[in-house]
């Protein structure tokens, strides 16, 4: 019987390696066997606002020197990820240039961001337009990351059709709409083709190179990107162990819930435990850390000058800490109990330089995995399943730089409500917010 035919032409995926090797030496990822390289522009590929010698650091280590280079490296992405305030084109009434898009989770509203919208305007200032989508209320969040992508997609687009004066975007999403901002960027994606660079004789050579960059990359809804910084979103899904806590962990559960799932969440419960579509088909978001014929996904992240994932390393109910890290399990550590000097809450901080590899891949026997979890999920074929396909969603997504911020609500009043504690949705939390590090990130952007 012929092998299913289990990747469309174009896709970008390819056939499959099957033994990939990766170790991290002082918290950075390097593959220990040569591969090819990504498929999209290098200068795309890290994160500018951690690009700095002495500012990366390892996870586990939480020594004095490492506090004070946090502190440096949040400036730092201050200034290296984006433009200056003379480099603003704004016009003489001081509109908005730069558009922050503020994205809920699931089964959320616009709402759940009133508090760090008011907090974000009085840091930011008003070069910056803050807007919380609306697209994606209650219920329709269960309609599919795919559907929600598409809509937000949209609702950005209005935006910028009445905002002249917008010249560069970020987003800032949680939970769940990480994922519905991942897929509405490569809605929204288009290659930047303008190669004639207008710099002034009088621009120092590194604006000179910071603009030669910016100009190589693609734009977002027509705007330049900047930041794109999630909370607390499963970017590997929620199936595997520990993937969704609420489960504690135990096998029958995990083994239960995948296949009623959609019952009550509906498509996108299919989707978060990989199990949306037909057997020969990759799942969603193992096609969305790639760039293929749906869209260019990992080209649109690659677009942003920096990407930042909070994750909560313990307390979070909803997301477990390596889906929201982007990290294998045998990658976590035993997180440090005390917080950096002066960013309450935050524990951790990590650069990771992107890994060159031959990008995601699905498989023939990933197929099979996929099959036997989708009728009959034993323990076996669920882990078997989701073991290949979370090392690929990695794969794919450890071709570009991330910046990893763990953080910890061990110490809090309310730390079992660490997965609405990380966004701050009542005034009465802003005293846990890991805001101040996240502020000085988009400060001056």
């Amino acid at each position: 019987m012929a092998a299913p035919s289990v990747i469309p032409v174009g896709c970008g995926y390819s056939s499959p390696t099957l033994s990939r090797h990766v170790s991290r030496n002082g918290g950075a990822y390097s593959p220990l066997a040569s591969s090819s390289s990504s498929s999209f522009p290098s200068s795309c590929s890290s994160c500018s606002c951690s690009s700095s010698p002495g500012l990366s650091f390892s996870a586990g280590v939480n020594s004095n020197w490492k506090h004070q280079d946090f502190r440096a490296q949040a400036m730092d992405t201050a200034s290296q990820g984006s433009f200056q305030s003379s480099d603003v084109l704004t016009n003489g009434r001081n509109d908005p240039d730069h558009l922050l898009v503020l994205v809920h989770g699931i089964l959320a509203s616009p709402n759940d961001w009133t508090y760090v919208q008011a907090d974000l305007k009085k840091r930011l200032g008003r070069n910056f337009m803050l807007y919380a989508s609306s697209s994606n209320t209650f219920t329709k969040t269960f309609g599919g990351i795919d559907e929600a992508g598409k809509r937000l997609a949209e609702e950005v687009k209005q935006v910028v059709s009445k905002t002249e004066s917008l010249r560069r975007i970020s987003f800032l999403a949680h939970s769940l709409g990480g994922l519905f901002a991942r897929y509405a960027i490569a809605v929204l994606y288009s290659e930047n083709t303008d190669n004639q660079l207008k710099l002034n004789d009088d621009v120092d050579s590194a604006t000179r190179s910071r603009k030669a960059s910016s100009s190589r990359s693609g734009r977002i809804a027509g705007l330049e990107p900047v930041n794109f910084i999630t909370l607390a979103t499963p970017h590997l899904g929620v199936r595997g162990r520990n993937q969704l806590p609420l489960l504690l962990g135990i096998p029958f559960l995990e083994k239960l819930v995948p296949p009623i799932a959609h019952i009550f969440v509906g498509k996108t419960g299919k989707e978060l435990f990989l199990t949306d579509g037909q057997p020969n088909k990759p799942p969603l978001l193992l096609r969305m850390t790639s760039d293929c014929e749906e869209g260019k996904f990992l080209a649109a992240l690659g677009a942003f000058r920096c990407r930042t994932v909070y994750a909560n390393v313990s307390y979070d109910h909803m997301v477990g800490w390596r889906t929201s890290s982007i990290r294998r399990e045998t990658e976590l550590m035993n997180p440090p109990r005390r917080s950096l000097d002066g960013y309450k809450h935050v524990v951790d901080v990590e650069y990771c330089p992107p890994v060159s590899t031959d990008g995601p891949h699905f498989p023939p026997e990933a197929a099979k995995a996929k099959a036997a979890a989708q009728n009959d999920p034993s323990n076996k074929n669920t882990s078997e399943y989701h073991e290949l396909m979370e090392e690929e969603m990695i794969h794919g997504l450890q071709q570009l730089g991330w910046k990893k911020v763990d953080v910890s609500f061990h110490s809090a009043f309310w730390p079992f409500f660490a997965h609405n504690n990380i966004h701050v949705p009542f005034p009465s939390l802003s005293s846990i917010m890991p805001g101040l590090e996240l502020s000085l990130t988009l400060q001056k952007a």
